[in-house]
């Protein structure tokens, strides 16, 4: 109507109208402001989520560096620098809303905690439609425009570090970090400033809000986990490592010098190579590099769990040659060609019994073992044990289960041209496994944050300075404190934290002692171990 003399009727419509919006603002269910609440809490816990997991990533790119700084820096600098510019956005929405709640309750509102969250049931004026437009839409000071160009250069920016042919992190950048206006209705246009802000009940404009925080922590998850792929992009993907120690030879005499190369193998479990046994040689390519074909009559040996097996039964004892080439296909298609050689020596037969892990068995669990006899095939060799018992995995590899802690002996037996023989026993000391170690936060005592400790999702029992894959898993706890000079305390029966016990954390002050006691951990056998107590200082 600006801009030009208002009739009497228009006054008279355009009077009625303020009437009206006034009327619908006053009759806003109270059910639907409570909703608005507790959507906005939802939000916001899924936006802790997305932190705790984009945390995860950042220490996943920090670990990654620490092995190969060369490799790892250009991504890891990209992926710092989403992290400041996501936290700068994050923040400065956050200041938005808090300010939204000043100019709705006034200075010191209980809407707004200690650490700057915002408290949705607190706030007092959640109907009131003033507040948003008042701080967002000022003809002086437009920070809904600004806040819209923010989240646009973010974007840009987050799409800046993406290949154009990787459309579905694109698409889900976009559709996060979308600020177009919405669709028109009934032939009229709002701006994407006008739908958020523009006479908006105040917890509806902070609920819209805290989804672009949300928005904000999920582009940015899609992004960093992106850059993290990129890392290993166009390498060749393994999913098995394993220690090889390869000697010389297995023959030294007294006074000779003994000599082995120990090296970390990987392979691809889900990828078979072809492994050609036979004759090969190089020949030259157009760009001058060297590849390798085999020539001649050459056969290919069976691949098993991504390792071509070479197996042969020799007559005669002395050294054997063999060699080949691995033939694997490469990230574009191209395929690579490898040659290996190798020697084995065939001797009369002598048993070698020695433990993969230690020269210690734990006692119920799987502890596994390499037994074999140089000249003798796998499938030629068993073994018993006096204490628990042992099953062949694969190949020479076994696994023994000792029953009691003591002493255990391992004793082999191979059939050699139709007959068994006796090749000898070994001994091993059986031992007890030990306790594990209850954590809180990775940590085991000390001075801690309280902010952080509500963040931790549970208690966790880890194994320290142990070389078997084993898990325990907390199954109760008690979290427990002085308050007023009454102990004040609540039990968990699972390894996460109760709402109950959150509430204790949070009640606790500065200096107050957290405990984590009456720990109780359980092994996948069932074996059940009492934890010393976890206690901290709060910060």
């Amino acid at each position: 109507m600006a801009g030009k003399k208002e009739t009497p009727r228009q006054k008279l419509i355009g009077m009625m109208y303020l009437v009206l919006m006034a009327m619908l603002a006053l009759n806003v269910s109270v059910t639907v402001l409570d909703a608005f609440v507790v959507v906005d809490d939802g939000l916001t816990k899924t936006t802790q989520n997305f932190s705790q997991q984009n945390d995860a990533t950042y220490r996943e790119f920090a670990q990654r560096y620490a092995e190969n700084p060369v490799r790892v820096r250009p991504w890891k600098d990209m992926a710092d620098e989403v992290r400041v510019r996501s936290d700068e956005l994050f923040n400065h929405i956050q200041d938005l809303k808090q300010q939204i709640v000043i100019r709705a309750d006034g200075e010191g509102s209980d809407a707004i905690a200690e650490d700057g969250r915002i408290i949705g049931d607190n706030l007092r004026a959640k109907e009131n439609t003033n507040p948003p437009a008042q701080v967002m839409l000022s003809e002086m000071n437009p920070r809904a425009t600004q806040l819209k160009n923010s989240i646009q250069e973010y974007k840009g920016f987050l799409m800046s570090l993406i290949d154009e042919r990787d459309e579905g992190v694109m698409q889900s950048v976009e559709s996060s970090l979308n600020t177009a206006d919405p669709p028109p209705k009934e032939g009229a246009t709002v701006s994407w400033e006008s739908h958020h802000f523009y006479y908006m009940p105040t917890i509806a404009s902070l609920t819209l809000m805290s989804g672009m925080q949300a928005g904000v922590r999920n582009a940015e998850a899609d992004v960093i986990t992106y850059l993290l792929n990129q890392i290993d992009a166009g390498s060749f993907m393994f999913n098995a490592l394993e220690a090889i120690t390869i000697p010389r030879t297995n023959y030294v005499f007294r006074g000779d010098e003994f000599e082995a190369s120990v090296f970390l193998a990987a392979f691809d479990t889900t990828q078979a190579p072809e492994v050609l046994l036979g004759r090969y040689e190089a020949v030259e390519r157009e760009d001058g590099s060297v590849d390798y074909r085999m020539v001649g009559n050459y056969q290919e040996l069976p691949v098993e769990q991504g390792r071509g097996v070479y197996r042969i039964r020799p007559g005669t004892t002395g050294y054997h040659n063999y060699g080949g080439l691995i033939r694997l296909r490469a990230p574009d298609g191209s395929y690579i060609n490898r040659p290996f050689a190798s020697e084995y020596q065939v001797a009369e037969p002598n048993l070698i019994v020695s433990p993969s892990k230690m020269n210690v068995f734990y006692s119920g669990i799987e502890n596994p073992v390499e037994i074999s006899i140089p000249g003798l095939t796998a499938d030629q060799i068993s073994a018993t044990v006096n204490n628990g018992t042992i099953r062949r995995v694969s190949g020479s590899n076994y696994v023994v289960v000792p029953r009691t802690t003591g002493d255990a002996q391992v004793s082999v037996t191979a059939r050699i041209n139709g007959s068994a023989r006796n090749m000898g026993a070994r001994h091993f000391r059986v031992r007890a496994v030990p306790d594990p170690v209850a954590t809180v936060a990775g940590r085991k005592t000390g001075v801690i944050g309280r902010n952080v400790l509500l963040a931790q999702t549970g208690v966790l029992a880890e194994m320290e300075n142990f070389d078997f894959d084993l898990t325990f898993t907390v199954t109760s706890f008690t979290v427990s404190t002085t308050q007023r000079g009454f102990v004040v305390d609540a039990r968990s029966e699972s390894n996460r934290i109760t709402d109950a016990q959150r509430e204790i954390i949070r009640q606790a002050g500065r200096n107050d002692r957290i405990y984590f006691e009456d720990i109780i951990a359980v092994s996948p056998t069932g074996d059940q171990r009492r934890l010393p107590t976890v206690s901290f200082r709060i910060d």
